[in-house]
């Protein structure tokens, strides 16, 4: 940005919107989002109009954050920042509301509403915001829910829709993202598993590039898709538990950080053992933690769209 700045204070001391966006985890379109329908985080303009935060910006970013992750609507943060109240837990309506409004569109197969509810939450909140409020809890009911007879037309829906909607944020943030990828693999019998597409979303967010193989492998031919991309590491992801030979033969020979996520991590902890250097997490929240714990994450430019 080659401009000459007239702004009060030092230019020096401001940060444009990729910059705050790779600080805060925030993508670009977020943060104007806030600032055009909500008014919190008012930046500087450059000459130009391009915005410029403060320090005490970025920390008002995340005391944002802060407030999303308890629960609290993002259209109450700016009375809440205002008023300068200590964050809290506090019970707020709008995810059960937003929650109900997708399980409607899923239940009508309404392709369009449905992307039409998730593109307007997406705009709003930032990726892990939505999984653990939104998503994770939605599917934790439509699970239950198509345990009954007669749901798998609904569930084959969802599953499709969630596919094709992550996979292209997938493919459009990987074309940003450089470094050697994130190998993910569905170690389930069926395709498009959730959480492992929920992994696949967090890890992109977090500029790491992805590759997903959504579907079983022989161990032998995943061994060569290891040796063919060079991961930074594997990620297996599963709904059901897994037994400990065939993990043990999927895992021969990986020398790359190895994790394993969801049900499948339902094995005795002393069998897991077993297997050695094995990072096994519940849900693609904590898998995400494993992975910023283990330096994984990150890669490239923030994905801005």
């Amino acid at each position: 940005m080659n401009e000459t700045l007239d702004l009060p204070g030092s230019a020096s001391e401001l940060l444009p919107i990729r910059d705050v966006a790779r600080l805060t985890g925030v993508n670009p379109v977020t943060l104007r989002a806030w600032e055009r329908r909500y008014g919190l985080i008012l930046p500087q303009r450059t000459p130009k109009g391009h915005r410029l935060y403060s320090h005490a910006q970025v920390e008002q970013i995340r005391q944002v954050l802060d407030w999303l992750e308890r629960g609290v609507a993002v259209g109450q943060v700016k009375g809440l920042l205002d008023a300068q109240r200590p964050a809290k837990p506090l019970e707020d309506t709008s995810w059960q509301e937003r929650r109900n409004q997708l399980q409607s569109c899923i239940e009508e197969l309404a392709e369009r509403a449905l992307d039409d509810c998730f593109n307007r939450a997406m705009a709003l909140y930032p990726a892990t915001t939505l999984c653990r409020h939104l998503l994770l809890p939605l599917l934790d009911g439509l699970r239950r829910r198509w345990r009954q007879p007669g749901a798998q037309l609904e569930q084959v829906f969802f599953l499709s829709w969630l596919r094709s909607k992550l996979g292209a944020r997938l493919y459009h943030c990987n074309r940003q993202h450089g470094g050697a990828p994130l190998l993910m693999l569905n170690l389930g019998e069926q395709p498009m598993e959730p959480d492992l597409w929920l992994c696949a979303w967090l890890a992109s967010d977090a500029e790491c590039p992805v590759q997903v193989l959504d579907w079983p492998v022989p161990p032998p031919q995943l061994a060569v898709a290891v040796h063919q991309l060079n991961p930074r590491a594997v990620l297996l992801c599963g709904d059901q538990p897994l037994g400990l030979p065939r993990l043990r033969q999927l895992l021969n020979d990986i020398a790359c950080p190895r994790l394993l996520c969801g049900p499948a991590v339902a094995i005795h902890p002393d069998a897991l053992q077993e297997l050695g250097n094995l990072h096994v997490s519940g849900d693609p929240l904590e898998a995400l933690g494993q992975l910023h714990h283990l330096g994984l994450l990150g890669g490239g430019a923030p994905c801005a769209s």
